[in-house]
């Protein structure tokens, strides 16, 4: 039966493919249907996992020495007895057999059946032993992922890509999908401007977030269409929706060819204003599609993804061939690498943040300096890859002047150290920061006298300013980047460094809208850092616009404080 489920496009195009579930949290199971003749093979994978967390368990109980507290042993022994138990070591097998399921799948549903079963315990202790079971039951999925089953077969209409759904997956989850061939993704949380969105724009593919329950609706290898433009997914699609859909997608791909003709074309305004137009990348390999869309530099290498998806942290060498190698593709061009934003939404393994409230704890600039020593091997990395290419070092999130001395001191003490060791690096490398804290942003002129250059992250900006946490879906409306007060502090911030020729770039990702490239250019912005992917369509609007046009009426907007009005000025900008 063909249905739609509505969302929040954070990626345009439009993709066709066949769904294929998957799980980031340890308790997400996929649901396949397992041939008859698999079904033994099925049960017997079942088994295997049993014993081998039961071995686990009984390897860990013989272990406990006879000085540890008594609760040691007694916890052991409690997550034994219920993995023994016919009810979790039995029954998942009968529904595997009776509903011809994977594994999985089987031990997700009887998990849900025992923990309703808790529920209705008035016992509170009894009520509270639900969380020894969700622990034994993750033991016996971490068993069953060591243990590849059954995999469902690759669709035969191999015309069509695969979709992937989830109920939710991480920036470091989506950076990994540039290893495999996927046309799109799609989850059921997330906001448009949260991290995980921003990494989807840069994979240049039609995604969607906050669909609440596509996870749960669509079956692996339903064949989906995903309208990244209209955050519209259709799920089983009848023959003439499909032809449409497949028509409007052979229409953006022939748009997005025309668009590459631009690409040695100087972004330039009609009336001779020049606009420097940069890319954001996560990945070294990322370079390639920032040249092949003519690029003018790197204006933000996110370098905490070389800290994601791996068990240790890189060292001070890998670092450097990673800086290193950007610097040399760029071949000459600059190259801004910010110190690593861990914190928040980007969690270095084992580091997990339980604070109320991790975008607004240790993160960013706050992070490295409690940790001077990570904080110091990776400046030192960053000095070294300067003699290869023009590097400018970015620091995010500051609040203070503290923070900016503390930071110049760092990078003191490293230049310091490889002079000690005769290693060559760039004398005169630049020292930008992120405007990210509307504080910074309302007392500029202590960053513009010690910094050489800064770059603003509307991102953050924009959800310290609204208060809306721009990884909630529930409050994404209220996002709003024609606020009032962040057009005019935006104004603010361009006007005054404008005054004492400080450079500001911009590399949130109002950078690549191009419904708001016309404005930012109003306002006074010069320097624009995106995702590759939204380079030439903002080149293209660039090169179409004319300052002496457009200035008066961003003047209007910045007077003006009611909605509608503002989008219509904005509507007479992009006329």
């Amino acid at each position: 039966m063909s249905f739609a489920i509505h969302g929040i496009g954070v990626s345009g195009g439009i993709a066709i493919g066949h769904a294929h579930l998957v799980s980031r949290a340890k308790l997400e199971a996929a649901h396949y249907v397992v041939p008859a003749y698999q079904v033994p093979e099925e049960s017997t994978r079942f088994d295997a996992a049993i014993r081998a967390v039961r071995a686990e368990l009984e390897e860990l109980r013989a272990g406990v020495r006879a000085t540890a507290p008594a609760e040691f042993g007694a916890f052991i022994d409690l997550h034994l007895m219920i993995l023994n138990d016919s009810t979790l070591s039995a029954i998942p097998r009968k529904i595997i057999e009776s509903e011809q399921c994977n594994a999985e799948w089987a031990l997700r549903v009887q998990m849900d059946a025992l923990l309703a079963q808790f529920d209705e315990v008035e016992d509170t202790y009894l009520r509270e032993r639900k969380a020894d079971v969700v622990q034994v039951v993750e033991r016996i999925m971490k068993a069953l992922s060591g243990q590849p089953g059954y995999i469902p077969p690759p669709p035969a209409d191999a015309a069509h890509s695969r979709i992937l759904v989830a109920h939710d997956l991480s920036p470091a989850d989506v950076v990994q999908f540039k290893q495999h061939q996927f046309a799109s993704f799609i989850t059921d949380l997330g906001g448009s401007t949260s991290h995980t969105a921003v990494v989807a724009r840069s994979l240049n593919i039609p995604s969607i977030v906050a669909l609440h329950n596509a996870r749960q609706l669509i079956w692996e290898n339903e064949l989906v269409v995903v309208d990244g433009t209209q955050g519209v997914v259709i799920v089983d699609p009848d023959r003439q929706v499909l032809a449409e859909y497949e028509l409007r997608q052979h229409q953006f791909d022939i748009e997005r060819q025309k668009l590459k003709r631009l690409r040695d074309t100087r972004a330039v305004t009609l009336d001779g204003i020049e606009v420097e137009l940069q890319a954001n990348i996560e990945l070294p390999g990322d370079v390639v599609e920032a040249r092949e869309n003519g690029a003018m530099g790197i204006g933000l290498f996110r370098t905490e993804f070389l800290f994601l998806n791996r068990d240790g942290l890189p060292d001070e060498d890998e670092q450097f061939e990673a800086y290193r190698k950007v610097a040399q593709d760029m071949a000459g061009l600059p190259v801004t690498i910010r110190t690593y934003d861990l914190g928040a939404d980007k969690q270095v393994d084992g580091e997990k943040d339980h604070t109320v409230n991790p975008a607004l704890g240790l993160r960013a600039i706050r992070l490295c300096l409690t940790e001077p020593q990570r904080f110091l091997i990776q400046l030192r990395a960053m000095l070294r890859a300067s003699h290869y290419g023009r590097v400018n070092i970015l620091i995010p999130m500051l609040m203070n002047t503290a923070e900016v001395d503390q930071a110049l001191q760092m990078i003191k003490q490293a230049r310091s150290s490889l002079d000690e060791n005769g290693i060559p690096y760039d004398p005169n490398i630049k020292v930008g920061g992120m405007i990210e804290v509307p504080a910074a942003a309302l007392a500029l002129g202590m960053f513009t006298r010690k910094l050489d250059f800064l770059s603003v992250g509307t991102n953050d900006l924009i959800q310290y300013m609204l208060a809306v946490d721009r990884t909630d879906d529930t409050v994404a409306h209220l996002y709003d980047p024609l606020h009032p007060a962040v057009l005019n502090l935006l104004a603010h911030v361009f006007k005054t460094a404008g005054k004492v020729n400080v450079p500001v770039a911009l590399c949130g990702e109002m950078a690549g809208d191009v419904t708001l490239t016309r404005l930012l250019l109003a306002l006074g912005l010069r320097q624009y850092s995106m995702h590759s992917a939204h380079l030439l369509d903002v080149k293209q609007y660039i090169l179409k616009s004319s300052l002496h046009e457009i200035k008066p009426l961003a003047r209007k907007m910045l007077r003006t404080d009611d909605p509608d009005k503002l989008r219509a000025l904005l509507a007479r900008i992009n006329a």
